[in-house]
């Protein structure tokens, strides 16, 4: 009996690891911020997205670099979430309310880039 579950078991893990088929998304897109207090914010934010495998925000280009599973994560969660830290993306808006909580180096509606 204990043979048997164990052979269970070891099937069951089997099929769950290779059962399912990763697709990884890399993808890049512009996201509103204005120095290294953003960069952190945004990183932290999507790394916190389950299935994210890399995210990088570039403060120059205002562009971030992410790599996630699309099994686990969504492309229109991403933009989402980063919205609601406060930083605008191409599909989704920051509210005014979260927007004007942002320490007041990352108000970037106001600031030239530095």
């Amino acid at each position: 009996m204990k043979y048997n579950l164990f052979l269970f078991f070891v099937v069951f893990q089997f099929y769950n690891f290779y059962g399912q088929k990763k697709e990884i998304i890399k993808t890049s897109f512009k996201v509103d911020g204005v120095c290294y207090m953003c960069k952190n914010r945004i990183e932290k934010t999507v790394f916190k997205i389950k299935g994210i495998k890399h995210a990088n925000w570039d403060v120059s280009s205002n562009e971030i670099l992410v790599i996630y599973d699309n099994n686990k994560a969504s492309i229109e969660n991403i933009h989402k979430k980063i919205a609601g830290s406060g930083h605008n993306t191409q599909l989704e808006f920051a509210s005014d309310s979260i927007y004007n909580n942002l320490p007041e180096c990352c108000l970037y509606k106001k600031k030239d880039k530095h």
